[in-house]
């Protein structure tokens, strides 16, 4: 394994000196205490193995080792870094349409994202909306729907007890949708969470999937869990690449990376839903408290969402574009899963109107 991790000084030596053609920095938004950043560990490694040390070598660093997890988008960028390891929906700021490229709400899930970006043209959107900041992008991680919500001070079995509590929330569809439902959005990165739920500065949190939650500690700060996460029904990671160092490498270096990507992205659905499986007995164990929302009120959540995603993309073409092909994807496919039931890959939801957002897409 050619993944390097050094500290202190070096990095900041590192990143002062001038990169060469076959030698990356990368880094992560993802400290080392939180479990998502195996799946990019996961594809240095695969990428260093399939990749002579003549034609390229990546060079690791966990997240804010090097800059904080905020600028990591800022420092590919500007080709401070070469590549930087991320969730799309970290900056929705930047662009609405960066949103349903990390996630969506209630919409996709893990197999969506996987045949829409390899075989429904997902991928060429990707690079369009990373392009525009002089980026290529290849997504390598993807996870089936997220944990829920925790809660400390009281369990939300509907959602009329999301009424009043602030959560922490990630994403600008989710935000909007519990702002709905009665709830307020707090942001924080992953690594505030547990301070804020200890000293009550929140009344719950959603993160990522079981494992990850466990790998951050939540079991012990937390009594209550509400599944499933209709808020973020699967999450994209993957690699920004600064498009100056892209273009050096060689077409086969290019295939390499993207082959390491491919591998890592269906790694990263097998490894996950085993750990999730692991976790979830886990914080039985602990003595969580674990619910569902019943069928009828995820149809009712499943309306708004909807809502929401119309709303969203209307106020910004790039991402009604998005959305335009996600739903093209969803409508094709339902040809083939609906007739192929029980034995599908998982249900076509009830989504937005694909009329209208095609006509917010312009």
């Amino acid at each position: 394994m050619k993944t390097t991790l050094l500290t202190g000084a070096a990095l900041a030596a590192l990143i002062a000196a001038p990169a060469m053609a076959n030698n990356w920095t990368m880094t992560t938004t993802w400290p080392s205490s939180l479990e998502l950043i195996e799946i990019d560990k996961h594809f240095v490694k695969v990428a260093n193995d399939l990749i002579d040390d003549s034609e390229l070598t990546i060079e690791f660093f966990d997240g804010g080792s090097l800059v904080p997890a905020g600028e990591v988008f800022g420092a590919v960028e500007s080709g401070t870094i070469q590549a930087g390891a991320d969730w799309p929906g970290y900056w929705a700021g930047r662009d609405a349409a960066f949103s349903p490229l990390a996630t969506t709400a209630s919409l996709f899930n893990a197999v969506d994202y996987v045949n829409w970006i390899k075989a429904w043209g997902g991928a060429e959107i990707y690079n369009e909306v990373y392009g525009r900041f002089g980026m290529v992008y290849l997504p390598y991680g993807v996870t089936n729907n997220e944990s829920g919500f925790r809660t400390v001070g009281k369990p939300v079995r509907t959602t009329e007890d999301l009424q009043g509590l602030r959560l922490r929330v990630s994403g600008l569809e989710q935000g909007k949708l519990l702002e709905k439902l009665g709830g307020s959005q707090v942001s924080l990165a992953g690594g505030e969470i547990y301070q804020s739920l200890e000293r009550g500065v929140i009344d719950g949190a959603e993160f990522s999937t079981p494992n990850v939650d466990l790998s951050g500690g939540f079991q012990q700060v937390t009594k209550y869990w509400s599944t499933p996460g209709w808020h973020q029904s699967s999450s994209v990671f993957g690699v920004m690449i600064n498009k100056q160092a892209w273009d050096a490498l060689s077409p086969e270096t290019q295939e390499k990376l993207k082959v390491a990507a491919d591998a890592t992205l269906l790694w990263s659905l097998a490894n996950t839903e085993k750990r999730a499986t692991e976790a979830y007995q886990a914080f039985q164990e602990a003595g969580t408290e674990i619910t569902r929302l019943d069928d009828a009120t995820l149809e009712n959540i499943q309306t708004m969402a909807n809502e929401t995603i119309v709303e969203v993309a209307c106020a910004n073409p790039s991402s009604a574009k998005v959305y335009a092909s996600m739903l093209t994807y969803l409508d094709d496919y339902a040809k083939w899963r609906d007739a192929s039931a029980p034995f599908n890959l998982g249900r076509t939801p009830h989504g937005p109107d694909l009329a209208r957002i095609q006509e917010c897409a312009g």
